[in-house]
């Protein structure tokens, strides 16, 4: 498979390259070198080295709707 390298040293890899990585848009890809030369993987994120959260979230909070925060009225003075 030949991918094409654009003037800005851009790649687009055909879908089902992607889909067999399981990768999406945001995520990250490695290469790595070896003798042969490199190797492309997905870029995981180590679960371990992520803190957890759950005893930082107060539980006398409702959730927070952003569709319904969005629908407020905000006054123009306050925007930047």
């Amino acid at each position: 498979m030949v991918v094409k390298i654009t003037s800005k040293r851009q790649v687009t890899f055909p879908a089902r390259v992607l889909d067999a990585l399981g990768v999406g848009p945001g995520d990250r890809l490695e290469l790595v070198e070896d003798d042969d030369g490199f190797i492309l993987r997905p870029r995981r994120i180590d679960l371990s080295h992520v803190g957890t959260l759950h005893d930082k979230i107060k539980r006398d909070r409702g959730s927070f709707d952003l569709a319904d925060f969005r629908k407020q009225a905000y006054d123009p003075a306050l925007r930047d």
